[in-house]
């Protein structure tokens, strides 16, 4: 096989980079899972938390990976073997590189499920179908909606065509390429988001109850706080903000020589968390308008809106559809940038066309897409993978590579040189590792007792807290 060089396409503008990092980055993570995990682990105390996980965490790792993708101009299977092979290091770091792409994939396996879900309540909100729906009412709804409930074999190949369809749109996006596709679609999916996202959010303000969202949101509840809740907002910071998956050493091996790495990093995490607190204020109002649980769980999102939406009559039909088309943007921005990351590593295979690749990639989707379609149960088992093992195992090798394998003098050029490389070199050599390999540990063991109903022995149910299914 020839010689893998660098890459050549590269980001047309700033602008564009920007909008692509920002929709990687906001995805299902903002509006599915951080309203319900911050509901689940005391509100305003789990923001905190969170939001020092992202500054301490987050963002050095996503330096780490813009650095190291510039620096090699490859994949991130290609790009972390040729970075050790420069500090003559064993080419067997392209570990690193294949967790997060395997990582990357996984995620997306169930992502795309998740993203067929918004495309059918998306269907049904202009309907009115949510009006007078009381909570059982729509839990049926979900359960039919999905292919659990009522007439369910005909409903879930309803759902398959919708995930051909899906799947689809994301293999001709991503076969265009960097400027043509990926960007192109950022540049108009990002700004057209923004502007929804502010019209849901000012329906939410002035038509639910402000008050109860912002003491929910801003009021830290430290009884409510655990181990759990340090678990929880690492884990959520890693599958917000995508480190850990090699989506962002791939992104960065795009970038040119002018782009500020660390400005760039610093703007992208920040925009990433606005919106998940601007989330919280798209969904907490409605919420408590109607008497609902903010700590509804997952169902707070296709269960607990659909019931809110539903009392509004008229407007809440008319915002049930911005909120689902919303969600359907900021899934589809996500979806397309993890599936970058395997179709740029088979681009640089010899004779494949990237769109070949997209097409290739996209077919391993489907069908495992169509198993989790028609069994559930695989889609759960991928989900407590990755976000308890897979990504923070990931967001660990990056840090001890970039850390303590890649030299200072290398990436030096990518980060310059004064406080902010030396802050961001002590956190990733000192601070990085070992917190997240104590998260990892025990995280794991945690969602181990919670998913498959066991119970830890010791100081571990101390130190994590009884199973409550067992208690």
């Amino acid at each position: 096989m020839a010689a893998i060089g660098r890459k050549t396409d590269t980001w047309g503008s700033r602008f564009g980079f920007i909008m692509a990092a920002v929709g990687s980055s906001v995805g299902l993570g903002n509006f599915w899972r951080f309203p319900y995990t911050a509901g689940e682990n005391g509100g305003g105390a789990f923001i905190l938390i969170y939001i020092a996980c992202v500054l301490l965490v987050g963002l050095p790792l996503l330096m780490a990976e813009y650095s190291m993708g510039r620096k090699s101009g490859m994949s991130a299977i290609e790009g972390v073997e040729s970075l050790a092979r420069a500090e003559s290091k064993s080419g067997n770091w392209g570990v690193v590189g294949w967790v997060g792409s395997l990582t990357a994939f996984f995620i997306l396996t169930f992502y795309m499920v998740i993203s067929v879900w918004l495309i059918a309540f998306l269907l049904q909100a202009p309907t009115g179908k949510f009006e007078g729906m009381d909570a059982a009412a729509s839990g049926s709804n979900f359960l039919n909606t999905i292919g659990q409930g009522e007439n369910a074999l005909a409903t879930k190949w309803g759902i398959l065509g919708l995930l051909s369809l899906f799947l689809l749109a994301n293999v001709l996006v991503v076969g265009r390429g960097v400027k043509g596709g990926l960007e192109r679609a950022a540049t108009i999916l990002m700004p057209a988001f923004f502007i929804m996202l502010l019209v849901v959010v000012g329906f939410a303000v002035t038509q639910g109850d402000f008050t109860a969202a912002a003491d929910f949101i801003f009021t830290p509840k430290w009884e409510d706080v655990g181990f759990s809740t340090f678990l929880s907002a690492l884990g959520q910071a890693f599958f917000s903000i995508g480190v850990g998956v090699g989506l962002m050493i791939t992104y960065g091996a795009y970038l040119d020589r002018d782009t500020n790495i660390p400005r760039s990093s610093a703007l992208i995490v920040g925009a990433d968390t606005f919106v998940a607190l601007i989330a919280g204020f798209a969904i907490f109002p409605i919420v408590f308008m109607v008497g609902l649980d903010p700590a509804s769980g997952p169902s707070l999102f296709f269960v607990s809106m659909p019931v809110a939406f539903g009392e509004m009559g008229g407007a809440g039909t008319l915002m049930a559809t911005v909120f689902f088309a919303l969600a359907l943007f900021a899934a589809f921005t996500s979806s397309i940038s993890l599936m970058e990351v395997g179709v740029s590593w088979l681009e640089e295979r010899q004779g494949v066309t990237r769109f070949g690749a997209a097409l290739g990639v996209g077919f391993v989707l489907w069908m495992i897409g169509a198993a989790y379609v028609f069994s559930l149960d695989y889609l759960d088992f991928v989900d407590f993978m990755t976000e308890g093992l897979l990504l923070p195992l990931g967001g660990l090798l990056v840090a001890i590579f970039a850390g303590w394998i890649v030299s200072r003098h290398m990436l030096e050029s990518e980060l310059g040189e004064g406080w902010v490389m030396n802050t961001w070199r002590f956190l990733i050599r000192w601070f990085v590792p070992p917190f997240v390999a104590f998260v990892l540990v025990f995280g794991f063991l945690d969602k181990v007792q919670d998913q498959y109903n066991v119970q830890l022995p010791g100081f571990l149910t101390t130190l994590l807290g009884p199973n409550a299914d067992l208690s």
